[in-house]
């Protein structure tokens, strides 16, 4: 193409070897031919062997022992964890704290268990209602005026 004349789009080629044609194994006598790549007899050229296959070898799965025991996880108690820094945040003016409020404020979220544990001081007096508490945060709610009550 000349130097001075303009690009147009009938004058775009695709780079070289950017189009390969696609290869049809097992069609004609030519390399992916006839056995297509597989080699001759035997299960592989055949068909595919099955996920976990060790040749005739007890597989894994059958070498290892069956699970034994019972798990308690799908019984577990979750909670939501509110620590009393937090609460002190919340708030500051002491007062009556409810689940209801700890979810209006933003502290946890509804329809789910509560659990106060005592990381951190409060300096006010706060009446606490939750579903579970540690030690240290009854004994650190009671020092600083205030009472525990569970659910």
């Amino acid at each position: 193409m000349a130097e001075n004349t303009p690009l147009r789009i009938h004058h775009l080629r695709p780079a070289p070897g950017a189009n390969k044609s696609k290869v049809r194994k097992g069609r004609g006598e030519a390399s992916k031919g006839k056995t297509a790549g597989r080699g001759t007899k035997g299960t592989t050229s055949r068909n595919k062997v099955p996920l976990g296959f060790e040749g005739g070898q007890v597989p894994l799965q059958r070498r290892l022992p069956k699970m034994k025991g019972f798990s308690n996880a799908p019984f577990k108690t979750t909670y939501q964890v509110v620590n009393l820094d937090k609460l002190g945040e919340l708030f500051p003016e002491g007062g009556d704290v409810t689940v209801e409020t700890m979810v209006a404020k933003g502290a946890v979220r509804k329809n789910q268990l509560v659990k106060v544990l005592g990381t951190g001081d409060i300096s006010v007096a706060l009446n606490v209602q939750a579903h579970a508490f540690s030690a240290s945060a009854k004994e650190k709610i009671a020092a600083a005026g205030g009472s525990v009550s569970e659910l």
